[in-house]
């Protein structure tokens, strides 16, 4: 049998769960939807997002389908430390934006006892590793890959291709701004450029 402190001890037991993808595979729906289960078990729950994103909103995380939940926006990784305090459960969504010091700080939260979820892109619009989501993959006790569905083909998309004239890496969109792609359609698609 469990003592107070052993149960306690047991529930304390803290790690990073990454969700990753592409845009339009339902990362931040499924961030949202772990959330709400710990803010269901009672469960203390501080929620972040880099400042930059204000497509939805400025104090809630959204997902595409609208579903959404009160989070902090903040310019830096070492912001969520300093604005955690007593929790059980931290979210960072779209952590692809922000400073690679966010795998130390996620490290440092998992360490203490914290459930650490974050949710982002895992490859930019280039095809490239984006920010600091390999580096929280490789130290993570969970990494889902979650995809969206080809607009060209309807098969499995991994790739958010930017169907705007932009060439910096950084550049919040939609639906009119990305669309996703499967590998073949993607490659095909950056071969007419």
């Amino acid at each position: 049998m469990f003592s107070e402190d052993t149960h306690n001890e047991h529930l304390r037991r803290g790690g990073i769960e990454v969700i990753c993808g592409s845009m339009f595979s339902g990362k931040t729906e499924e961030l949202i939807r772990r959330l709400k289960r710990a803010n269901y078990a009672r469960q203390k729950v501080e929620i972040f997002k880099p400042a930059i994103d204000i497509r939805y909103s400025i104090t809630e995380i959204v997902s595409h389908d609208s579903h959404s939940i009160p989070s902090t926006p903040v310019e830096n990784s070492a912001s969520i430390v300093l604005l955690t305090g007593d929790v059980d459960v931290v979210g960072i969504d779209e952590a692809q934006f922000f400073d690679d010091g966010l795998v130390t700080v996620c490290n440092q939260l998992a360490n203490q006892g914290i459930r650490v979820i974050i949710a982002g892109l895992d490859m930019d619009f280039k095809g490239v590793p984006f920010g600091p989501i390999p580096a929280l993959c490789a130290i993570a006790d969970d990494v889902q890959k979650v995809h969206a569905i080809c607009v060209n083909c309807g098969r499995t998309a991994s790739y958010s291709h930017r169907i705007v004239a932009d060439e910096n890496r950084v550049f919040l969109g939609e639906k009119n701004e990305y669309q996703p792609l499967c590998r073949t359609c993607y490659n095909q698609s950056i071969q007419k450029l």
